[in-house]
């Protein structure tokens, strides 16, 4: 009982320290989390929000975000293709679901030390089917 009870609380460490840097992100868009979210970006960072696009800080990429969201309140984000098969590098694309209708997002990752911080978030008009 007593290993089997070790083997539980390991796992669940473990699974704890190697958690998937873009479920996490995409978990804090969803959860309309731009605060924390904007934890997990690089020092500078390439946001593309519609037409407008450039390198910012995370102070300004956390307002350009929050304006984005305060006019498409957040429904939904769904993962529809991602790529992890470099160990330092993920990318996702999303389909962002708001009030106002649907858009395409995508998010790409680096590894620095071992941690992965977001080095471009894109948000886009969807395309058409």
């Amino acid at each position: 009982m007593k290993l089997f009870l070790f083997a539980f609380v390991f796992s669940i460490t473990v699974f704890q320290q190697k958690a998937d840097p873009v479920e996490k992100t995409v978990a804090l868009v969803r959860q309309n989390s731009i605060k924390e979210l904007v934890k997990t970006f690089a020092p500078n960072v390439e946001i593309t929000v519609l037409n407008e696009e450039g390198v910012y800080s995370r102070e300004q990429a956390e307002t350009i975000l929050n304006n984005f969201f305060a006019k498409n309140p957040i429904v939904g984000i769904k993962i529809i293709h991602r790529v992890d098969s470099n160990p330092e590098y993920r990318f996702a694309v999303c389909t962002l679901t708001t009030k106002n209708g649907n858009f395409r997002t995508s998010v790409s990752l680096r590894s620095s030390n071992g941690n992965f911080a977001v080095s471009e978030f894109r948000i886009e008009e969807e395309k058409a089917k």
